[in-house]
């Protein structure tokens, strides 16, 4: 399995939006602050509906560009739920098993994570799960198989300092195994870039 296909659309979303959307050393926008385009077009100021948009595009996109039906379905879901609607739908977007692999440090980026989970590398519970947006429950043992422990992605991942795991995931590196403990509040994911669901939830509810 290799993540360099496609290598420069995933960053395209760093431009766009002018921040370093996951953290990475190598996001251009490192290097180059601008949209993407000839001079990095300017545009004048967005209008609300504008700043809804693009904050929902921006947390899309972090999860590996989530289509929109299925992203809708997550904002339906957290308005049944009870409690802050914003607040719910990160917590139902931390609970897809691609975006757990990646905070649990297994791979280096979602978009790895999604087809890490896609070529059968996972179990939850001791199950093989392939389905990248399947959602962990508390306490789910979320582990890496035989075959995938050795890849080089997965060895670098555990072994770079370019993140850290948050609390409410356990990780035994050696064991190639983590346990999903909860799902997180806003303040609790750490996001390179600023995520603002609020806007998200004006967005839909328009």
């Amino acid at each position: 399995m290799s993540e360099k296909k496609r290598p420069h659309a995933k960053y395209k979303l760093d431009r766009r939006h002018g921040c370093n959307t996951w953290g990475r050393p190598k996001s251009p926008f490192n290097n180059r602050q601008t949209r993407p385009g000839m001079h990095g077009v300017r545009r004048g100021k967005l209008s609300d509906y504008g700043v809804q948009l693009m904050a929902k595009q921006l947390l899309k996109g972090y999860y590996g560009n989530i289509g929109e039906k299925k992203f809708r379905r997550y904002y339906q879901e957290a308005v049944r739920l009870r409690g802050n609607t914003a607040e719910n739908l990160i917590g139902l977007l931390e609970r897809r098993l691609d975006a757990v692999v990646y905070r649990a440090k297994f791979v280096p980026t979602v978009f790895a994570a999604r087809q890490f989970v896609n070529h059968k590398h996972v179990t939850v519970n001791g199950k093989v799960v392939n389905i990248p947006s399947y959602q962990v429950k508390d306490g789910d043992i979320i582990e890496i198989r035989e075959k995938g422990r050795t890849m080089p992605l997965v060895i670098q991942a555990l072994e770079s300092g370019e993140r850290d795991v948050p609390d409410y995931i356990t990780v035994d590196a050696k064991g190639f195994k983590a346990t999903f403990l909860r799902a997180p509040g806003l303040a609790d994911v750490p996001y390179a870039a600023q995520m603002e669901p609020h806007l998200i939830v004006e967005f839909y509810s328009r």
